[in-house]
Order: structure tokens, then C-alpha cells, then sequence
């Protein structure tokens, strides 16, 4: 079972947060490990297994980015661990943003992370399960990558 069926939701990558948080507490309360302290070991262990997806998936569905991930893994359009080759002339640019860093570093990049953003806002907003085709789940990939390369440059800086 994948997390948006554990949740009953549709397969999307903008997650309705105040559903998601009804649903979630409305989960917690049926599969909460506390309310089979007196069931067998077998629904001990199905509670706590069911409690401790609800965590992941909330965890996911509350990021964007970690639901970007999600579903492109659901649609396996990303494999864990991937090595994804990002384009060279990304790559350039990357290295001399690197060699070039500044106090104003950061507001480089959440400006060039709001524009790889924009390129791809609008597969995420109008994204329907089973219509949005490859070429876009690609875009988003690509994009996910990026965003993700860019994050560990802020880390960086931040450290």
C-alpha cells in the first residue's frame, strides 16, 4: 500500500495540508500502537507498523520536494540512491556559483531556485495522476535534482 492510499488520497503533488491533517489524526486514532496494549502480538505489531507509515507518510506529504520524490518513485521515474546526471551547463554554473561564494550567495540561489520553480509550477499544480505524461514527469525530475543540488550549496554556506 502506498501512502496516498494508506491516506485516501489522490495521487497528486500539491497535498491538501488540512485534509492531511484530518486524516492523519483520524488514522492515529484507529491504528495509535497505545489502543492494542490488549490485542494479540500480531495487532501490536500491525499498529505499530501502520502508526509508524502514518509518520513517513506525513513526513513526505507536509515537503514538497519529499513528495516530488515520492511520486516520481511511485512512478518509477527515480530509483533510491540514483546518480542522476544533471546537464552540463547546470553543472557550469554550479561551479562557478561555487567558486564565487558570498554572503549574498543564498539570495542567488533562492532567486535561481524560484526560476527552475517557475518552469516547472505548472506539471505540479495541474499534475493528474495517469494523464500527466513522461515528458513531464522528466521536467520534474530534472527539476527535483537541481533543487536538490542547490540545497546542499546553502547547507553548505549555512555550516
Amino acid at each position: 500500500m502506498n501512502y496516498f492510499e494508506l491516506f485516501e488520497l489522490p495521487v497528486s503533488l500539491k497535498i491538501d495540508k488540512s485534509k492531511l491533517a484530518q486524516k492523519y489524526f483520524e488514522l492515529q486514532k484507529k491504528y495509535h500502537p497505545d489502543f492494542f496494549a490488549q490485542g494479540t502480538e500480531h495487532e501490536q505489531e500491525q499498529a505499530l507498523d501502520i502508526s509508524s507509515q502514518l509518520n513517513k507518510a506525513l513526513k513526505i506529504f507536509r515537503n514538497e520536494d519529499l513528495t516530488i520524490k515520492y511520486v516520481l518513485e511511485l512512478k518509477e521515474m527515480l530509483e533510491p540512491d540514483e546518480k542522476y546526471q544533471l546537464p552540463p551547463e547546470f553543472l557550469m554554473d554550479m561551479m562557478e556559483m561555487n567558486e564565487a561564494l558570498s554572503d549574498d550567495s543564498a539570495k542567488q540561489i533562492e532567486k535561481l531556485e524560484s526560476g527552475l520553480y517557475l518552469e516547472v509550477q505548472p506539471i505540479i499544480e495541474n499534475y493528474v495522476d495517469g494523464d500527466t505524461g513522461t515528458a513531464d514527469l522528466l521536467k520534474l525530475k530534472e527539476y527535483y535534482f537541481k533543487k536538490k543540488y542547490l540545497q546542499r550549496i546553502l547547507d553548505r554556506l549555512a555550516g
